[in-house]
Parts: structure tokens; sequence; C-alpha cells
């Protein structure tokens, strides 16, 4: 093959490889289908390699299953194939362009790929992590490129995908607008006929677009004679009776206005015969020839009242007859001309309803035809009035305000007495009206500017009509600025009003009043002060690492243009929607901290206000802990707040920590709204009383849309309530209608939804003096005392309403889910508005504390039922409530109320009436009316037995006890003439003592406990301190007598004197309670953790475990003290006689091991049922230790005294004075037997080897008490 040069070399390739393609095809498919069905058209693109070439060669089809196909067959050709001296070594589909319904769409088949920079300029439509398969266009001679060839893969990762938004959520802009998308967003604008809520702000689902008035001036809009009428989106007009348009073949319009029709032309027989025609603007008159009158003479002439001849005699008929002309000519009136249109208000004695913002609501219909028609009768015998030219402009706040306006010929009537009129004619009607409630009012411009910002002082000029000299005067929102000279300023003349220092708080409306003899001249207008320039500057808390690199530092200002200023060269500024971010370069050659400042645009006059500008500063540091590409760096410790997720506003709190191993920012505290949210907040600052139903609308349908969003923030919870409120607060002026209630409770019930529990949790965490659940609970109220008198129902999914009018007896039971909850108003005395609304899922998020929250102590209560609002416009005395309770575990139920101004709940006025047999319900009866609930202890019921049980055992135990110590009084010196007997009692009486002590300040702690209520802190801490020391004293002196035992017991010879025994026993049983006791108190008193909350007078479990300071040493003692035993019985069993002690000593010994052996085990057991009481709420656990513990006294006297046989024997001598005289032996023995009455102790005393029936072993030890030798 012959080849001249390079560029016939490609055309031959070319036309081999399609000569090839067709050769094979044809082997398979019939010249016939693929000639019609397929056009090969090569194209341009070839690369030169030596002698090897790349063709690429593009088939046009119009059936995609033919491109399978192709793909499939070019798989089984053989490669490396030859044909002549040109050898085609591979065969590849690299590009699939579609048609699809955007336009083409051009996919890369295996191994291929789009360059990025391709994607990048015409959208992707399918990208993998680092490459693009799938373009969003056709791009003639451009195809794919094998992956080899895809140098800069990163640039793919960051190619926007554009999301159509209008498409995706066709509602996004809201009802009535058009959704344009752009690339990164969307643009809304409003239908024709249509126009943003709020002007200012831009269009969205929560700025929907309303409906336009077009009619409040409707010669401005239809000319005149002309009647505008509005619908949804556009306007009507059509000519008044009596005329017609000036140009048929078009519409009605202030450029094709109504011109009069002449009657009299167009129908000369529309007075009927024998009258003349006189035509008038907007109509005609008729009267009679002279001589005829009109056939019913109280109607006027027309073809239906036909002028009929008089009935009198010929000379006066005659006489009449020469005379028609001059009658005829005399009667015809001139053509009055009402190009006069006059701006009216009255004010109606009503609060305004909102349902008056609606021209399409049914009350604002009604009461639209009843005040024209007043108006249009009283004014009809007003000379110069057009009549039926009455109209409604609108309704406003201030009570009611109706702007009305009439057509007249001049401007100066006098309606004094027509307004009389009205009033009687509207007051037959129904509505009352206000005294001195009419005004010529005009809407007029007070002021040059266009806007006002906050701190600047706003000059207001009222201008004088030539006509009006009467007392000129301010009124600001209905309240005359005269009263607050520190606010307002007024010029001499009157003529100006000056505010000083505007905020948002003077927003409102602005009238200036000019007395006239007949209605004041009103100008006034609608003020809103524009929002606070809240600069934010972020990064300005955040250190960057001294390096070559780049940060951006953004700034950001709702509603406001801004500028960084003195940006340096290297630097660049980047804009996006609100905010402008500066990207400034670093250089580790620069350390040094730098400065920038951000400022206001083109508002130059505001500089001298501190919000104009605010600067942040560019931290550079070599060291530090903690690195972040967001946060910058930092040290342990540091803080630093970041911008929350996409679709939120706001900041998070992160600190630099050390996690294990790694130190890293960690976020502490997160200050987040919506997005959406945050759009609202913008409105609620300027919202007005008109506005309220459609804020509220769009308030209730943007948190339905941000649901899941809004239950993970705090912030936007509490964002939501703050506007909640805002809404009650400007609705007290006004009545609220179902839709805007039913909007309200929307809310409601979606951030009180189970989802948003944790939210409401880290509010209170976060800040412990927040009232938000307290707040939202008091808008509720609020807002409800300005329902509608309309009877209606509104469900939520926790949120019950019933509004009614009652007359005799009332019962709204509720439907909620798990809920049955009943209110009950017997009866009223007269007809009464109620409103009920039952709340199921208020009662999670409401404080449970019965006490001011600036107390120390707090009620551990639960809220263990619904909560129930209910409001009437009349005194009720007697409303019972029948409440589900949610827990049954819990007792001790509370009826009560939230006290908005003790900030608690509050049982005054309510009690407990009833409660259900089965438990599960409790009754409630109060005398007024606001929110109700219950309250009950976690720890359910006290059980009356208790009470029996450790009242008696008390008492037994205080007897006891006293008997004790009368005891040892009389047997002092009978059984105290050893040391180790001595310091054996000593013990007994200081634990007789300390328990007997500690018992009576138990009575006192019980005393002041009042059940129900707060534990009162003073008087209760001094109880439990006492009791607290002389309870610990108690087991330390039981810890002495095992010390005693332990050291008579294992050191027989050690000799020690009674006087170091004493200080060693005084400075451990009493020393030792009374450190713990001060420890303990002091450091949990001022926390105020130091005792119960709830019913009990005792040290702290729950929140210090203060207890354990009374439990950790009494059972170390108690262990120690059996080890004791143990030791001491060990020894005393393996003891050798030549070793064992004296009887005496030996008796006193043996009656300490009993003793310990006893009491030990049963204080020991006291106490540990005593901490099972504080996990448990088993009655046999609480009965248990009541009864051990109330007879605690009754063990101390049994078991260290009476059972010990000295003791006995001492007091048998005592107390049977008799046997003084008689023999040692008799005596013995008549004390051992009957006459002491103890023989049951006798009995056991025997058991302890001790013969006191041998008179001689009684003289001995008798004789050698004194001594401390001991004799075998």
């Amino acid at each position: 093959m012959a080849i001249s040069n390079t560029e016939e070399i490609l055309k031959c390739i070319l036309g081999l490889t399609v000569a090839i393609l067709i050769f094979h095809m044809c082997d398979v498919e019939s010249n016939e289908r693929f000639s019609s069905e397929y056009n090969f058209s090569p194209v341009g693109s070839f690369t030169d390699s030596n002698t090897e070439y790349l063709a690429e060669i593009e088939i046009n089809t119009s059936s995609i299953s033919v491109i399978n196909f192709m793909k499939s067959y070019l798989k089984n050709i053989q490669n490396n194939f030859t044909i002549g001296n040109v050898t085609i070594f591979d065969t590849h589909f690299t590009t699939v362009c579609d048609l699809v319904d955007t336009g083409y769409q051009c996919t890369c088949e295996d191994q291929y790929f789009w360059p990025c920079d391709m994607c990048r300029k015409h959208g992707n439509c399918s990208a993998t992590n680092d490459t693009c398969s799938c373009l969003n266009a056709y791009v003639d001679g451009q195809y794919c490129r094998p992956d080899a060839e895809i140098k800069d893969r990163t640039a793919c990762m960051s190619v926007p995908t554009d999301v159509d938004e209008c498409q995706v959520n066709p509602s996004v802009c809201g009802p009535n607008s058009n959704c344009t998308n752009v690339n990164g967003g969307f643009n809304c604008s409003c239908l024709d006929g249509f126009t943003a809520s709020f002007p200012n702000l831009t269009i969205s689902i929560n700025n929907t677009c309303t409906d336009i008035y077009e009619c409040v001036d409707s010669s401005l809009v239809c000319g005149p004679n002309a009647y505008c009428h509005n619908y949804k989106g556009s306007f009507s007009c059509s000519c008044l009776s009596g005329y017609n348009v000036t140009k048929m073949n078009e519409s009605v319009s202030n450029s094709n206005p109504c011109s009069d029709v002449d009657e009299c032309q167009v129908n000369p027989s529309v007075c009927g015969p024998s009258s003349n025609c006189t035509n008038v603007n907007g109509g005609f008159n008729c009267s009679c020839w002279a001589g005829f009158t009109a056939t019913f003479r109280n109607l006027l002439i027309s073809i239906n009242n036909t002028c009929t001849a008089e009935t009198t005699t010929a000379k006066t008929s005659t006489a009449a007859a020469t005379s028609p002309a001059t009658t005829s000519t005399s009667a015809v009136p001139s053509t009055p001309v009402y190009d006069k249109i006059i701006n009216l208000s009255l004010r109606i004695n009503e609060s305004f309803d909102t349902s008056l913002t609606n021209p399409e609501d049914p009350n604002y219909i009604k009461k639209t035809k009843t005040i024209q028609s007043a108006i249009d009768q009283g004014y009809e015998k007003v000379s110069n009035y057009k009549k039926g030219s009455a109209k409604i402009v609108r309704f406003r706040s201030g009570s009611i305000i109706a702007d009305y306006t009439i057509n007249a010929t001049n401007s100066n009537l006098d309606l004094s007495s027509a307004n009389t009129q009205i009033y009687d004619n509207l007051k037959a009607a129904g509505i009352l009206l206000a005294n001195n409630s009419f005004e010529e009012s005009v809407e007029r411009n007070l002021t040059t500017r266009v806007n006002y910002y906050p701190q600047q002082n706003m000059v207001l000029r009222c201008i004088r009509p030539d006509s009006d000299k009467g007392i000129m005067k301010w009124k600001v929102n209905g309240k005359d600025p005269a009263e607050n000279n520190a606010k307002y300023s007024i010029g001499v003349d009157n003529s100006t009003l000056t505010v000083n220092g505007v905020s948002g708080s003077d927003n409102g409306r602005y009238a200036c009043i000019i007395e006239r003899s007949t209605i004041p001249y009103v100008q006034w207008q609608n003020i809103v002060i524009q929002p606070n320039p809240n600069i934010i500057v972020d990064n300005n808390e955040i250190k960057w690492q001294c390096t070559n690199q780049t940060v951006s530092l953004r700034c950001c200002a709702e509603s406001y243009p801004i500028e960084w200023v003195r940006v340096p060269a290297d630097d660049t500024v980047d804009s996006e929607p609100g905010c402008i971010k500066l990207q400034h370069k670093i250089f580790s050659t620069n350390c040094e901290t730098e400065s920038f400042t951000c400022q206001l645009k083109n508002l130059k006059e505001l500089e001298i206000f501190d919000y104009y500008k605010k600067s942040t500063q560019v931290q550079k540091v070599k060291e530090f802990d903690c690195k972040n590409e967001t946060l910058g760096v930092g040290q342990i410790g540091d803080v630093v707040k970041g911008l929350c997720e996409k679709g939120l506003e706001g900041y998070i709190t992160y600190k630099c920590q050390k996690i294990i191993s790694k130190n890293d920012w960690i976020s502490i505290q997160r200050e987040c709204v919506v997005e959406a949210i945050k759009e609202l907040v913008k409105e609620a600052k300027v919202l007005v009383v008109e506005q309220i139903p459609a804020f509220v609308a769009n308030l209730s349908n943007t948190a339905g849309n941000y649901t899941t969003e809004i239950t993970q923030s705090a912030t936007t919870v509490q964002t939501i309530v703050e506007m909640l409120v805002k809404v009650a607060n400007i609705s007290q002026t006004v009545t609220i209608d179902k839709n805007v209630m039913k909007d309200f409770l929307q809310t409601v019930d979606i951030i009180l939804l189970d989802n948003t529990l944790t939210a409401w949790q880290n509010i209170t965490k976060n800040d412990t003096t927040a009232t938000t659940s307290t707040d939202l609970l008091q808008a509720i109220e609020n807002i409800s005392d300005r329902l509608s008198g309309d009877d209606f129902t509104i469900n939520k999914s926790s949120i019950q309403l019933r509004r009614a009018t009652i007359t005799s007896s009332f019962i709204e039971t509720s439907h909620l889910p798990n809920s049955t909850t009943q209110v009950v108003i017997p009866n009223v005395v007269k007809p009464t508005l109620i409103t009920v609304i039952f709340l199921t899922k208020l009662d999670n998020i409401l404080p449970t504390r019965n006490r001011s929250k600036n107390d120390i102590e707090t009620s551990e209560n639960r809220i263990n039922g619904d909560v129930v609002v209910v409001k009437v416009n009349e005194t009720i005395d007697n409303i019972l409530f029948a409440f589900d309770i949610t827990n049954i575990s819990l007792g001790n139920p509370q009826c009560v109320f939230w006290n908005f101004s003790l900030d608690r709940w509050d049982s005054s006025g309510c009690k407990v009436k009833i409660s259900g047999t089965e438990g599960n319900i409790v009754t409630c009866e109060c005398n007024h009316t606001t929110s109700f609930s219950i309250l009950m202890s976690p720890y359910g019921n006290v059980d009356p037995v208790l009470d029996y049980i450790t009242y008696i055992g008390v008492a037994i135990s205080i007897a006891c006890l006293i008997l004790c110590l009368i005891i040892e009084k009389i047997v002092w010196k009978s059984v105290t003439r050893n040391t180790t007997s001595y310091m054996r009692h000593v013990s007994i009486v200081n634990i007789a003592v300390s328990l007997l002590i500690a018992d009576i300040w138990f009575i006192i702690g019980a005393a002041i406990l009042n059940p129900g209520k707060p534990t009162p802190v003073n008087s209760c801490s001094a109880a439990v301190f006492f009791m607290h020391f002389f309870y610990l004293a108690l087991f330390f002196w039981m810890l002495i007598s095992a010390l005693l035992l332990l050291y008579r017991t294992v050191m027989v010879f050690s000799q020690m004197s009674r006087t170091k025994m004493m200080v060693i026993a005084f400075t451990v049983g009493y020393g030792a309670p009374l450190l713990i006791a001060v420890i303990t108190v002091a450091s949990t008193a001022a926390a105020g953790r130091y005792i119960w909350t709830r019913d009990a007078c005792w040290l702290n479990w729950e929140e210090s475990k203060a207890l354990l300071a009374f439990v950790i040493p009494a059972l170390t003692i108690v262990a120690f003290n059996i080890m004791v035993v143990v030791v001491v019985l060990y020894k005393m069993l393996r003891r050798g006689a030549g070793s064992t002690p004296q009887p005496d000593e030996k008796h006193v010994l043996v009656v300490i091991v009993r003793c310990l052996a006893i009491l030990t085990p049963i204080f020991g057991l006291t106490w540990g049922f005593g901490i099972g009481t504080m996990v448990s709420t088993n009655l046999g656990v609480h009965v248990v230790f009541t009864i051990l513990n109330s007879f605690q006294g009754f063990f101390v006297l049994v078991f260290g005294t009476l059972l010990d046989g000295k003791v006995r024997e001492a007091l048998a001598g005592k107390l049977s004075l008799k046997n003084l005289s008689s023999t040692p032996t008799r005596s013995t023995n008549g004390g051992i037997s009957s006459s002491s009455g103890l023989g049951f102790f006798e009995r056991l005393r025997r058991k302890n080897v001790y013969n006191t029936s041998n008179p001689s072993a009684a003289r001995s030890a008798n004789s050698s008490g004194a001594s401390e030798t001991l004799n075998p």
C-alpha cells in the first residue's frame, strides 16, 4: 500500500477500520438494515506516535440496542488482525451519549473517564470517588480518556453537583411563587398579584407570598366611578351603576376609566310618558310634566311608576299647561363630580380578632358588610356624599380600627350628626363603638428618612393643612409621649416629635392628631426600626500555627452590607450569603499578632456607634497541644468557638483536652439553631399584631419541616419557646381565632415530642436557672386567655384543647393516648366561657420544685400526671380533676398548680379528695383555675404501721435507757470494785446516754417534719448533727468495750491505770464521733447536700452520700467487734489454769463477751437494714429496720445490764432492805432465790461457772474485790 504522507495514512487507517466494522457487522446484519440504521462519520482526533496511530470514530444511531450489540460483537473480534500493511491492535468503545429529559448525558465505558475540567465546566451526572464518569452535556469532538491520562484526580473530588431544589421540593418557595433553579441554589419570586409577607426578607417557605390587596385605593387602580374587587393573586374592576368603560373592547383600568352613561339618550322612555329625563353622573333624574304627578307619590318616577295627569280644575290645568318648559328647566340639577376620596376610620370597642387580617374569613366579610351598610345609611343625607361609596379598606389593631373611604364632591363634609347615626346603627347591629371613635385618618410619611437604625434619634414632622387650626398632639402606639420626657421630645408648636435613641421597642404606630370641630384629622405612619447590626466575626479566639498557610476569617451581619477594611495586598475577600470571608496569608517569618476590622458598608452615619465595626485578631503560636484545620491550635485547657454544621447557625464551644494518649478539641457546648428558625427570629423581632396569623402559620410549618433537627438542638427548642412567648405577649390586646391557636399548639406539640427530652435536659443542664419550660407553660396560658368566643376543639398528638360556653355542669375527658384525665365543674351560676387544655408531655420537662428555685433545697417529688390548663371568664370556686397516675409506684399525692409569682408548684386552694380504688387515679378539688397537676413522692406512701412501730419502740427504748441508767446508779459502787468492771460499766453508761440523747433528737427531728412538704433546713440540720454524733458515740463506746475486752484477755499481766483508760475511752468515745460529724457538716452543708430534702430528717444519700459518714464507721466497728469476740473466745478456751484471771474479773470479761456477741450483731444488722431502706421500697425491709432501730434501748438494758449476775445480785440486795441485817449466807441465798424475782437470770448465770451459792466463795470474792491481783 503506497502512502505518501501522514494525513493519507490516517485516512487510510480510518477507512480500513470502518470497512472492518462494516464487513464484520454485515456477516451478522443485512446491508439494508445496516445502512438504514447506522451512520458512520469519522472525526479528526488523532495522535501521531511514529508509525502508531489512534483513530477515534463517532457512530450515530437512534437505538441504544444497536450500540449494545456492537459492544458485544467487538469483544469477539480477534485483536492484531492485518489489512494490507496496516495492523489493527485494539478496538474499544469509550463514550456513549444518550438523550435524556434534561439534554445529553455522555457516559464513559469501563476504564475511561472524563477529564475533571470537563466535569467542572459542564457538570457531572455520576461521579466516582476521585474521577468523573458522566458528563451533563454533549461536546463535539470530545470523548472519554483512558484512566492513565487523568492526571489531577483530586480535582474531581470537589466537582459540585447541583441539586435542583425546585424539582426535589416543589414547595420550597411556598405557595403562590415561582422557583428558579440556579447553580448551587435557587431563587424564589412571587406570582403576579402576590408579594412577600415580609418585604425586607427573602422569599422562602418561611416568608411566603401573600395576596396583594390592590384595592386599597380603587381610584388609583380602576379610575373613578369604578368598583375594585380583590381576589387571590389579582383584582378586577367594574363600572358602578350608571357608568360604562370608555373603550368597550378593553378592561376597566385607570387608563380606561368608567364614564357616565346618558340613560336619557340611550333609552328616551326610561322615565315613562309625560316626564322629563335629566342625565346626572352615574344615573338620571325623572320629573313629571306640569299637571302630571307620579302614580305612587312615595316612590321615584320610573318606567314602572309613570306620570299621570293630576285630577284638578281646568283652570289649574290650563295654567299648569302653559308653563311646562319653565318647570322642567328649573328642576334640572347640576351634575356633581365625586372626585374626592376621604380616608376615615372608626374604632370598635372590641379586642382585635386575628381573623380580621384575612379578607376571606367569614368574620371579616360579616363585619365589612355590616359596617359599610351602617356608614352608607348614616351618610346618605350628607350633602355632597356619594351614596354607596363607603368601602372598608382594612381592619387593624388598637381595639378594632376600621379604615374606610367615602367619595364626595369636596373634602369639607360635616359628618358630626351622620356619625351619631352610624354609632346608633352599629349599636343596633351589635357592634359598639368607642367614644370619639371617628377620625379622618391618612397614612403618610412623617419622616423623610427611609430607615432608622438603633441608637439614632428619630425626628417626625406633622404637616398642618391650611384649613385646620386646632390643637396638635402626638400618640405612640396609643399612648401620650409627653408622659415620658426622657424618651420623647416635642417641638414648641407640637409639629415635631423626636424619639431619642431608638431601638426595636420603638416599633409601632406614630400618629399626629389635629383637633377639629367635627372629627379629628389624623396623620399616621407605622415605623419599623432596623434590627441591631450584629456583626459576628468568626475565629476571634482561635490561634494559628506560625507557618506558611492561608486562614479564613469570616464576618457576618444579618441584613446589612459589610466589608473588611485595610486588607493586605496578598489577601483576598470572598462573598457568600450574609457573610464575607477574608483569606489571610500567614508567613512563618512574621509570628506577631495581627488585627483585622470588619465594618458596615456604605453606612458612615453609624460609625459613632459601637456596633458599627468589630475587630478580630490572628494570633500565631509555635507550640501547641491541639490542632485542627478549622479550630486552629491551642494548649490544654484552651477554649474556642467554631461554627455549627451546615443548616444550623450559631456556635459550638470546644476545649483542648487530653483523651487517653491524644490531644484534641472536644465539644463542650452547642448553641446551634436551625437556619430556617433563625430566619423566623428576624421576623419575630418586628412582629406586630396584624402579622400574628401569618407568622404563627410559618412557625408551625417550619417546625414541621425541620422536626428532626429541632429535636436534636436544645438552642433551637429554646429559641422556638422564646418566639411562642413573644406571640403570646403580643396577643394580649387581641382575640385569637381557632386557626392561630391550632398553629400555635402544633408548634408546642413538636417541641414536646419524646425525642426532644434530651434537648430539654440540656437546657436545664447548661443553665440551672433556665425558665424555658415554665415560660412555655405561661405562654400557653396567656394565649388561651385571648381565644375567641366560638366553640371548637383542637387535637394534637399530646395536646387536646376544648373551647366551649357552659351554662350548667361541665365534664371534659382527655382522649389522648394513655390518658383519661378528667375535668369536672359541678355547676356555674351564669353562662361561662371555658378553655381546657390537656398536655400529656409537659410533665416531662417542668420543674418539680414546690419551693422557690432560690432556696437551697428543692423538691424531689415527681409530676405524676398530665398537666391541665383551665381558663374561664367567670369566677368558679369548685373544680374537680381526676388524674391518671403515670407511675403507680409513687405515693403521697399532692394536688398542685404552678404559681408563677412564687415560681413553684403550690397547693393553695387544692386538696386531694379521693383516690381511685385501684390506686391509679387521684382526684383533686380546687377553688380556682390555672395550670394543674399532681406531685408524688418517689418512694411511695409511708405506711402508718411504720409510724406506730417507731413511736412505740422509741418510747420503750427511752424508758429502757432511763431504767438502765437508774439501775447503774443504784448498783454502781457494788459492781465497779475493780478496773475492768469499772470500765465495763463506764462503757455501758455512755452507750445508754448516747443512745438516749440520739433517740430524743430523733423525736425532735420527726416533730420538725411536715409530711408532703420540703424538709426545713436549719432546724433539721441541727437535729441531724446531734443524731449523727450520738449514734456514732454509741458505736465508739461499743468499740471501747471491745478494746477493753481484748486488752484484758490478750495482755493479762499488763497494767494500765484507771485514769489513763478513762482518758483514752472518752477521747475515742466522743472525740472521734465529734470529728467525723463536724467534717461531714462542713463539707456538705454549704452546698445544700447535708440532709435529705424529702420526708426524712437524716443524712443525705442521693446527692452527697453524707450517710456514708455514719455507715462506714459504724459497720467498721461492728466488724472489728465481731473479730474481737472471736479472738477472745479462742483465747479463753485455750488458756490454761495458770493464766486464768480472778473469778470477779473473769465474770466481767464473760459479761463483756456476751454483751458484744449479742449487741454487735444486733446493731450491725440494724444499720445493714438501714442501708437497705435507702435502695429498696420493700415494706418488709422498712419494718425490720424500724423494729430493730426503735428497740435498741431495750436491747442495751437487757443484754448490757440485766443479764449481768453481779448487777442482779447488787440490785436485789439494794431493793431487799430487810436482808441487810441478815447473815451473808442467808442474804446471798435469799437474794438468789425467790425474793429477787430473777430466777430466770439466775439459771442463765449458773451456766457461767460462778458458784455464788457458796458463802465462803462469796465472802472470798467480796474480800478480794478491791485487789487487782489475780488469784488462782
